[in-house]
């Protein structure tokens, strides 16, 4: 199982066509392009096992707004656990949802591994009226009760600067949580009392 370091600017695998939807998973180049992001580890769709999607719509870019989730379930630690609850979590979305794909774009484990779910430019389904313009980042576990670790959040702050510096988010972004969207208590009090505090969040 391969996972990448993202330290350098990358290129953007196409299916051949023109105009085609991009994937996030990286060609990382020998060189950097002038542009610098601290690392995060990265596991594309194939790595763990997503299916494919039915349908991939792209999204206008660079976003203006990313809306960050919790997914309700269990916390993971290790990779082999988060794969399960990964695929268990595309086949609730697609199967009893009857999405396209997973609804999120990024998921963030406990560990800070980042996977790949829908990825950048594809719009997801995650924050009802907001799914073509917002970003959905989920990291994985229950935060009612429970805490993100700080590895979980610093891949998140270093996925939002890596979205920006490759202009797929505004670099002026607004940065909101479920609930600031919607009648819900995702992604949790705990990680709510964290992301209202960062720099560009707006209720």
């Amino acid at each position: 199982m391969t996972t990448h370091e993202v330290e350098a600017d990358y290129m953007e695998p196409t299916d051949g066509k023109e105009n085609s939807p991009v994937s996030s998973c990286p060609t990382l180049l020998s060189t950097v392009s002038g542009k610098r992001f601290q690392c995060f580890r990265l596991m594309c769709r194939k790595e763990w096992g997503a299916l494919p999607p039915k349908l991939r719509e792209p999204m206008k870019v660079p976003s203006n707004m990313v809306i960050i989730h919790h997914t309700a379930m269990d916390s993971c630690l290790e990779s082999s656990s988060c794969i399960e609850q990964l695929r268990q979590i595309q086949r609730l979305h697609m199967d009893t949802n009857g999405w396209n794909d997973i609804g999120y774009n990024f998921l963030i484990g406990q560990n800070g591994m980042v996977y790949e779910g829908r990825g950048w430019g594809i719009e997801g389904a995650h924050a009802k009226n907001y799914n073509n313009v917002a970003l959905g980042i989920a990291i994985m576990g229950n935060f009612e009760n429970e805490f993100p670790s700080l590895a979980s959040l610093s891949s998140v702050q270093k996925v939002l600067q890596h979205g920006v510096l490759l202009d797929f988010l505004h670099p002026d972004f607004i940065l909101k949580t479920h609930r600031n969207v919607s009648n819900t208590k995702c992604p949790g009090e705990n990680l709510y009392n964290i992301i209202k505090n960062w720099p560009n969040f707006a209720p």
